[in-house]
């Protein structure tokens, strides 16, 4: 039997990435969308080079220490092995919060049925008409699947969205929070203020600042905003 594929890289430590949780992160090489604003460019086609044995010994040394690990990317429900790791992480008694774009709601089923899933960061990237656009996918459809597996599902999770305004304006915002309340969404709904610090996949215009986004809220759930640099960026992986 072949060994699990390798990991990109591991953060060992933060306290701002799983809410309320000491943890690290496991950054899973490869994605199937690729937005302009990525900061992460070079991890969506660079293999792992971090082996499966090197992760384990890194968590048995971490048993006590940390509540959980988060499973990011790229995108992790892609990596063939992510089941592998995520068994990994529930033999040494922590938590799992996964980072995903909602693009592979079969993978994400298989989580929640095998109670392999604590906490889920859910990216939605644009209404429909747009997602494409923002994405380099059609997938709206996906994501739309994955958003009523977890609204449906008991355990907490978070809806964010990344803001660029040459990509999204406010009525693409107003029209995604209205597709949550109508989905039955009661969680927080994170706004994100895009910002370009030299390394984005595509080059776009200075995302600038965006004044509307503090005007955006909901009957329904919380409307937050995480628009500096440091809750934008903090935990990428080491170039």
């Amino acid at each position: 039997m072949k060994p699990p594929l390798p990991l990109y890289d591991i953060t060992p430590f933060t306290l701002l990435d799983f809410p309320g949780k000491t943890a690290c992160i496991f950054w899973f090489s490869g994605c199937n969308m690729r937005c302009p604003y990525c900061y992460n460019p070079d991890i969506l086609f660079c293999r792992g080079k971090v082996p499966y044995s090197r992760a384990a010994s890194f968590l048995e040394s971490r048993t006590g220490l940390l509540d959980g690990v988060i499973f990011s990317g790229g995108e992790c429900t892609l990596h063939p092995s992510l089941f592998s790791y995520a068994e990994l992480v529930k033999d040494t008694g922590m938590l799992i919060k996964t980072d995903t774009n909602g693009s592979r709601p079969d993978v994400i089923a298989q989580l929640l049925e095998s109670s392999l899933l604590d906490y889920v960061a859910l990216d939605f990237k644009a209404p429909e008409r747009r997602y494409k656009q923002v994405s380099g996918r059609a997938l709206f459809n996906e994501f739309h699947k994955t958003l009523h597996l977890l609204i449906a599902s008991e355990i907490p999770f978070e809806v964010r969205t990344t803001v660029h305004p040459h990509l999204l304006d406010k009525e693409d915002i107003l029209e995604m929070t209205r597709i949550l309340e109508e989905a039955g969404y009661r969680g927080t709904y994170y706004l994100q203020q895009a910002i370009d610090h030299g390394n984005t996949l595509n080059k776009l215009p200075e995302p600038g600042h965006c004044p509307w986004l503090a005007s955006i809220t909901s009957s329904m759930f919380q409307v937050s905003l995480r628009n500096t640099e440091s809750s934008l960026h903090f935990g990428s992986p080491a170039p």
